[in-house]
């Protein structure tokens, strides 16, 4: 058939006949009517001829089946056009295109959780030990297919690819390691070395990533800069002991190489070890001494820089987490002077003078390396963060998008100059991604093939009002970004000359001997500009900062001054009202994360004021909400009123389960305003084919775990599940696209931030499961499939968006259908135990406050089980004190165990929200260096009552863990 007859035009007409004559042999009319379909609206019509042709010999009962499914069949148009090596991974592999269609998660990214676990179920059949490296490669494209859709079909922005990109070498790295650690340690024992006591210790060992892994940023097809620390020298306890550094060393070998190691499926990734100390000369593993020693002696200014992208991707976290603690004031204090400025610009002339060489204009446009594209933006983000850094923690960030947001934030770039710089960077990350995604290579030159750049320009994500997306307008962009930012490279970058190369600045040295012990003896004020204008223009206020001296978080409190300068009536509140500036001081002493927030927005001291004026009385949070006009603003107000309600827990010294009731009534009045404009959204883009079908509140949304239970904390994951009305399962369809839509205003990464990430994976069949489900369909997995951890779970379940009285019924319902099969009968006891053991077997180590010997889940698995015994009483919500009492009450409970849970409960929940609210992150273990502990200790002290802080809190959590095991142990062994 000739490409008229087809009505399409293809590269080869010969190819085409003989590939139209295959597809007819296997497949009927009506199919090859729907390729007919396929083809003319395809990006790359002979990638998706040629692939359907090898798919149909194959698998011709898939390709049958894919070509009924309109949303299969646009993704496979799309990932012929964008890939060579997954159109062969496919191929040899359907069932992950299957896999992905059921599991309708397509619109959400994964978590570094999350791709943990897929990662050890896909090595399962490999037994424990070290995986080949086969397995490896093979679940690195497996997550690429997904990644790559996600991003090819505009579901997930740059950021979010980036970063699950960066997360999928994370667990590899992780678990590789962990495994080659286990296995050596068989052969040579655990390494160990002696502590200041002279103590053995185990000896942890960090992966440090570097580059674009280390800023969460990877690309489809990058090496991976990494480098690897160990804690300290020593040897092993086995009986063939050696070094330290001869085992790290051999580990890291055999890692190299597992990862290094060419497949069917390529290789894992390729690994550049050349940016450790002393480069290629130097050892392949360092002591954390070693290491600091080079890079406060010898190491050259770029080594210094490139360090502001490094992170511990895996290993574990004590010995990289040092040395990078050591390096920082290095980083940001080396280059005050402009002279790092220069040598960084030298550094990328001499970068393009060999590209030009090297290339040459008939060998294509590198994005990367070319004037003006990725490098140049890198290198300016990371000049200006070196010269500002050290003054300015703010703008201290790894990766390049947000950092780019910082510095127009601190106006070090114009809200121009940060337009064209995103702009570009977005872009030209695109381009490269597209380039890398056709072969799995890494390359960032252009192909010189005019329809292969009309293929790339049909792929990219091109601005609105660019035009049709051909090869001509792809060329005309690229050309205006590199333009824009070879003239902003050189403006941004040579106008910070005067100030700092003139006057070099002298570093600010803290006392010798400070270390992680002496903070509390430094006085930064001392040096600070900021302050001593204070004391001119809030005299007050200043009095009050000079008496109560903010020495943990210094820096951001000097940023919140700057900024309030401009904000004069804030500034005259604080000057007036003593109490109001004693509290904001005590904000920025207790909390990294909440102490940022104020320094960005100033203007939020009204919250404070408002506090002080009326304690406790919070805004109505639900109908502050509802009067939001779009995602923006329900984002600002979210992270208002946590300031808000935050403020109050530490400055007020708010009971614990207040703040937690107070969050989690946050999160149900987002929940209530996002619902609508998702309801409203989807009728407006796809709306139901049900004629006359009015959709309103018919989809309840129903919260679990934390937030079921009212105990939401800052950073706390959202567990909802989406149940639908037998009545309304027609419009299941419609009703998945608003749960899709929802999911995504809530969670999607944003210059604001993300409101909470949502975990919907304790819907019937997890993963597997349907996004929506009807009720009968929980109710019929419930009475007959649910195991005994998914059936508790719904016992820490409430309606909180939708039509929540019906939601409050249905799980009523679905209480009564649980404990018919689990509240008489002895297996929730014994399934309960085993879960328990589980959870701590895998987690503990990592989250001991929660899953370790004696942590909390000991307290929230007991209460459990003891409410299955009181069948046939619902309870619309309980938190965990509620629960206690509850139990008490019925008699379930000794008086003796209630009072010391209610204890251990409000300690434990007190814990984690000191951890969570100091540094904006969930934490699951106590801080190892002192003055964080002791730190710690004191603002715990505020939520607990006396006779659980009359000693060191390290020793309260031992006595507190060994007496929740032994009630535990007491209740489940008997």
């Amino acid at each position: 058939m000739s490409n008229s007859e087809l009505g399409i035009r293809l590269r080869e007409p010969e190819r085409t006949r003989i590939a139209w004559s295959r597809l007819q042999e296997v497949l009927g009319g009506a199919e090859i009517e729907r390729v007919r379909t396929l083809l003319a609206g395809a990006v790359d019509a002979d990638a998706l001829l040629q692939f359907l042709v090898r798919l149909a010999e194959a698998h011709p009962e898939t390709c049958r089946r894919w070509l009924a499914s309109p949303r299969i069949g646009w993704w496979i148009a799309t990932l012929t056009a964008a890939s060579r090596f997954l159109s062969e991974e496919i191929l040899r592999h359907p069932e992950w295109i299957d896999e992905l269609a059921q599991d309708e998660e397509l619109h959400r990214s994964r978590r570094p959780r999350e791709i943990r676990e897929d990662l050890e179920e896909a090595l399962e059949p490999y037994g424990p030990g070290v995986p080949p490296a086969v397995a490896l490669a093979r679940f690195r494209r497996r997550q690429i297919l997904r990644i790559a859709l996600r991003d090819l079909l505009g579901y997930a922005s740059l950021a979010e690819t980036v970063e699950e990109l960066s997360w999928v070498a994370d667990a590899i790295l992780d678990i590789s390691y962990r495994r080659i650690r286990q296995e050596l340690s068989k052969r040579f024992g655990i390494p160990r070395f002696r502590d200041a006591s002279g103590a053995w210790c185990p000896c942890g060992f960090s992966i440090i990533a570097l580059g674009k892994l280390g800023g969460l940023e990877l690309n489809y097809s990058s090496d991976i800069d990494l480098m690897f620390v160990y804690s300290a020298p020593g040897e092993t306890e086995g009986p063939e002991p050696i070094t330290n550094r001869e085992f790290f060393t051999r580990l890291a070998n055999q890692l190299t190489d597992l990862l290094s190691t060419y497949t069917e499926s390529g290789k894992c990734y390729r690994v550049d070890l050349r940016l450790r100390p002393e480069g290629r000369l130097g050892e392949l593993c360092v002591s954390v001494e070693a290491a600091q020693r080079y890079y406060a002696e010898r190491a050259r200014d770029w080594e210094l820089q490139m360090l502001i992208k490094a992170r511990v991707a895996a290993g574990e976290p004590e010995p990289g987490e040092q040395l990078l603690e050591f390096v920082q004031p290095l980083i940001y204090s080396s280059t005050l002077d402009f002279s790092a400025v220069e040598s960084v610009s030298e550094t990328r002339a001499r970068i393009h003078e060999k590209l030009a060489a090297r290339f040459g204009p008939q060998k294509g446009l590198n994005v990367k390396l070319a004037a003006g594209g990725i490098r140049d933006i890198e290198f300016l983000v990371q000049c200006l963060q070196r010269l500002h850094g050290a003054r300015d923690m703010w703008i201290q960030h790894r990766g390049t998008l947000l950092a780019l947001r910082r510095l127009r934030d601190k106006n070090f770039l114009s809200d121009a100059e940060y337009s064209k710089l995103a702009s570009a960077y977005e872009f030209l990350r695109h381009l490269e991604h597209r380039l890398q995604l056709v072969d799995d290579r890494q390359t960032h030159v252009l192909p010189q093939d005019p329809e292969r750049l009309e293929v790339l320009a049909r792929l990219m994500p091109l601005p609105p009002g660019a035009g049709e997306p051909t090869r001509e307008t792809l060329m005309s962009l690229l050309t205006a970004h590199l333009e824009n930012v070879q003239q902003l490279y050189e403006r941004v970058i040579h106008s910070q000359q005067p100030m700092y190369y003139s006057a070099p600045a002298t570093p600010v040295v803290a006392p010798a001997g400070l270390g992680n012990g002496g903070i509390d003896q430094w006085d930064p004020r001392a040096t600070s500009n900021v302050i001593r204008f204070l004391d001119q223009r809030a005299p007050n206020f200043a009095a009050v900062a000079a008496r109560h001296p903010v020495r943990r978080n210094f820096t951001a409190f000097e940023q919140f001054i700057e900024q309030l300068f401009q904000h004069p009536e804030a500034l005259a509140w604080l000057d007036q009202n003593s109490t109001l500036a004693a509290h904001v001081i005590d904000l920025f002493e207790q909390s990294l994360y909440f102490g940022q927030e104020l320094a960005r927005y100033p203007s939020w001291v009204e919250e404070l004021k408002a506090m002080c004026e009326a304690p406790g009385s919070l805004p109505d949070f639900a109908q502050a909400m509802k009067n939001c006009e779009d995602m923006t603003q329900v984002r600002r107000l979210f992270r208002r009123y946590m300031l808000r309600i935050q403020a109050e827990s530490i400055c007020l010294a708010a009971p614990i389960f207040t703040t937690l009731r107070q969050t989690s009534e946050l999160v149900d009045a987002v929940l209530q305003a996002v619902y609508p404009m998702a309801v409203r959204y989807v009728l407006e883009h796809s709306p139901p084919a049900i004629p006359g079908y009015e959709p309103t509140d018919q989809l309840v949304v129903v919260a679990l775990g934390r937030l079921g239970m009212l105990e939401f904390d800052v950073a706390s994951d959202a567990d909802l599940v989406f149940v639908l009305p037998d009545r309304d399962a027609k419009a299941l369809p419609f009703w998945t696209r608003v749960a899709e839509r929802l999911i995504h205003q809530v969670s999607a990464y944003t210059g604001e931030g993300t409101l909470f990430a949502v975990d919907t994976r304790l819907r019937p069949n997890g993963r597997e499961g349907q996004l929506v489900q009807t009720e009968s369909a929980f109710k019929q997995y419930f009475a007959q499939q649910a195991e005994a951890w998914e059936g508790i779970a719904y016992m820490k379940s409430r309606a909180v968006a939708g039509n929540i009285d019906h939601g409050t019924e249905f799980l009523n319902e679905l209480q009564e259908v649980d404990w018919r099969r689990w509240g008489q009968s002895g297996r929730s006891r014994r399934k309960l135990w085993e879960m328990r053991m589980r959870l701590e077997k895998e987690q503990g180590a990592e989250n001991p406050l929660k899953a370790g010997r004696g942590g909390y889940y000991d307290i929230d698995f007991a209460l459990t089980y003891l409410r299955l015994k009181s069948a046939g009483i619902f309870f619309k919500v309980l938190n965990t004190l509620e629960r206690i009492d509850v139990l008490e009450k019925m008699g379930h409970l000794e008086r003796s165990d209630a009072e010391f849970l209610r204890d251990a409960a409000v300690f434990y929940r007190a814990l984690d929200h000191g951890l969570r609210v100091y540094s904006g992150q969930a934490g699951g273990r106590l801080p190892r260096t002192r003055y964080k502990l002791e730190a710690l200790d004191k603002l715990v002290s505020r939520w607990t009552p006396p006779h659980l802080h009359d000693q060191p809190i390290d020793v309260e959590l031992a006595q507190i863990q060994a007496r929740t095991r032994e009630f535990f142990e007491r209740l489940f062994v008997g």
